[in-house]
């Protein structure tokens, strides 16, 4: 997902009437193996989401240490979560999905990737029965909420994470947020379309439509997470929301790391890395790990 081009996007969002309803996934699960193969293939870690990714990974980091259990809700091909667990190798990941062709995606890249401290499971994110009550050291989740099917999934899922968190437990929950212009959801979606598969820019447009309120987010956040949640968004135009803890500080290896690890991106990547560093920080968003 590359961010370049929020300028005018906000200048839509900013002048837009009205917002157009959600419109929710006409499918849950995307478990034909070909089709998920091409989509994460199109979305691995050093392909056109790497911005997002190297983002999601620094800050995540902040809010898990000192963490032992995490899991990882809806977390598809891994990508995500292996980036992750590989920057953390003493905690340990647990990512849940409800798509049995996802996970053996998922299982694949983890077994390419060399990491011994991450395992994935099927599962329902609105129902986490596999995990006790108060099991957990963390939870999160990177671009999956919105494949809930209502709001009222959306506050199941909430409430499973609220249960299953130990006491002062971390949570990352980052999804898209519901934007007000057709136009931005269009530019969104294709702005890359020559470069990927077009299965990976339609689930884009699908995502973004199925996207909830940014509002929606918070009014759930506040009811049902633990009460040290904050929720952020990209400034003026929501086209990512952030649900989190507090950060809390990073070794400096560790921070050595993403700085090395932004550099080592290639340079459209970057910019696209330090746009939404700066339109989530003037959003509210503070303590950036690659200072």
């Amino acid at each position: 997902m590359a961010h370049v081009g929020l300028i005018p996007v906000i200048y839509r969002e900013l002048i837009e009437a009205r917002q157009f309803p959600r419109e929710p996934e006409p499918t849950l699960v995307m478990d034909d193996p070909e089709q998920v193969r091409a989509y994460a293939e199109a979305g691995r870690v050093d392909g056109l989401m790497a911005a997002a990714y190297l983002f999601h990974t620094a800050r995540i980091s902040q809010v898990i240490q000192g963490c032992r259990e995490v899991v990882d809700l809806g977390c598809g091909p891994a990508t995500q979560l292996c980036q992750v667990a590989g920057v953390n190798p003493e905690i340990r990941f647990t990512g849940i999905d409800l798509s049995p062709s996802m996970l053996e995606s998922a299982r694949a890249h983890v077994a390419e990737s060399g990491l011994d401290n991450v395992a994935v499971a099927e599962g329902d994110i609105t129902r986490l029965e596999a995990f006790p009550s108060a099991s957990v050291d963390g939870v999160v989740s990177t671009l999956a909420l919105h494949h809930l099917p209502s709001f009222d999934h959306l506050e199941a899922c909430f409430r499973e994470i609220a249960r299953i968190l130990r006491p002062g437990g971390a949570v990352y929950l980052a999804d898209f947020g519901r934007l007000k212009s057709l136009k931005s959801v269009l530019f969104f979606a294709y702005m890359n379309a020559k470069h990927q598969p077009h299965i990976f820019s339609l689930d884009y447009e699908r995502s973004l439509r199925a996207a909830f309120l940014s509002d929606e987010i918070r009014a759930a956040a506040a009811r049902l997470l633990p009460d040290t949640v904050r929720v952020y968004s990209t400034f003026l135009a929501p086209l990512l929301v952030v649900a989190q803890t507090p950060v809390r500080p990073l070794p400096s290896h560790l921070k050595s790391r993403f700085a090395r690890m932004r550099t080592g991106l290639l340079r459209r990547y970057r910019a696209d890395l330090d746009e939404l560093r700066q339109f989530f920080r003037l959003g509210g968003m503070r303590s950036d790990a690659f200072r």
